[in-house]
Parts: structure tokens; sequence; C-alpha cells
């Protein structure tokens, strides 16, 4: 996120310089130029925007029924309900939430985040299954 950023920044800057340096008045037809710059201003600082969102406002909600993910200025929701199981994979340290229909998501969190969020869901729902891969070996050992 933070090299994404930096690129922004490199962008901007380029094109501020160019922008300053060059400007309109050299081009044929000057609306090329102008668009160029207006576009890659927008571009540049959406993008930072999006990347600076991620970088501070990630995170995950278990709020009753639903489970929420919020990845900057993206949010999606899920129904507690419809959830099936959540597994932790230790080899990659990722939770999988499976759901009844077959679909899943990967969670990346911190590890000392595993059990809050592992209690949080299993507080709305007491019927998801918890399963562990362990590093030992490929088996999972089950939990409920």
């Amino acid at each position: 996120m933070i090299f994404g950023m930096v690129l922004c920044s490199v962008g901007f800057a380029v094109n501020l310089y160019y922008c300053i340096v060059n400007g309109a008045r050299n081009a044929v037809d000057p609306i090329y130029p102008i668009l160029q710059y207006v576009l890659m201003f927008f571009v540049t600082i959406v993008l930072f925007a999006l990347l600076l969102s991620i970088l501070l406002f990630s995170c995950y909600i278990v709020d009753g029924k639903t489970f929420k993910t919020k990845f900057g200025f993206i949010t999606s929701k899920y129904d507690v309900e419809k959830i099936y199981e959540v597994t932790l994979d230790r080899k990659t340290n990722k939770l999988t939430v499976t759901f009844e229909n077959g679909e899943f998501i990967v969670i990346v969190v911190k590890q000392e985040w595993y059990n809050d969020f592992i209690d949080a869901v299993l507080k709305a729902n007491p019927k998801i299954e918890y399963s562990i891969n362990s590093l030992e070996n490929d088996k999972k050992d089950d939990k409920k």
C-alpha cells in the first residue's frame, strides 16, 4: 500500500512538473494536453485516496446477524446465519470463512485478532464449525 502511495505521489509530481514546464502552449490542439494533465491528476489523487483509506480504515466487524468487511471505501456484508465453517490455516495464517452455498472468503488479519474474530462469529452463530489446519499435518483439527 505504501509503495503504491509513493508511486501515486511520484506520478502526481511528474505530471505537475510537465504541466508547469510544457503546459498547453506548444500543442497544436491545446485541449489534448489539458485533458491529459487533468486525467493524470485525477487518477493519481483517486488511487492515493483509495490506498490510504484501505491502509487506515480496513477492518472486519461482526455485528449481531451480519459480518462486514471494510477495505477503505469498499464494504461487503454477509449474513452470519449463512456461515457454515471458519477454518484457520496455520501454514498461511489466514482465516477462511465458508458459506452454506459453498462460496468462501479469505481473511488476513493480525494473529492476535484470530480469537476475537472467531469468538464473535461463534457468539453470533453457535452452529458454525471451527477447524484448524495445523502445521504438522494436512489433517484438520476440528473444534466446535
